[in-house]
């Protein structure tokens, strides 16, 4: 699968993760989605915070701000449910709970999550 078709699929998944998660009570904000190049490097250069190959960078990835009844939800055991759900929706999600990022929704991609 090209990089542009999964940009679009993990687009589409991501809406749909969204609508579940207020369906089942959950609220969310974005946190990091897409990092620029110009801030945060090309895809393999450390520049900045995060991984120098971050999926986020290639817009595979994004982490959420999980809200249950207005209180903000840092804990990745706050995710579970949605990290969970996310893994159920597609063989390329990847929840980054399962490594104590629990915030980090993304897709695989060239061996990265």
């Amino acid at each position: 699968m090209k990089l542009s078709e999964k940009q679009r699929l993990f687009t589409k998944l991501i809406s749909e993760l969204i609508e579940w998660a207020y369906e089942n009570g959950f609220e969310l904000t974005f946190g990091d989605a897409y990092r620029d190049a110009r801030v945060f490097g090309q895809v393999g250069e450390q520049k900045g915070y995060g991984r120098a190959s971050s999926n986020h960078k290639q817009r595979l990835a994004v982490d959420f701000n999980l809200f249950i009844d207005g209180v903000w939800q840092p804990s990745t055991e706050a995710h579970r449910p949605l990290g969970e759900h996310w893994e159920s929706m597609h063989y390329f999600c990847a929840w980054g709970g399962r490594k104590n990022d629990g915030n980090h929704y993304s897709f695989s991609h060239d061996g990265r999550w």
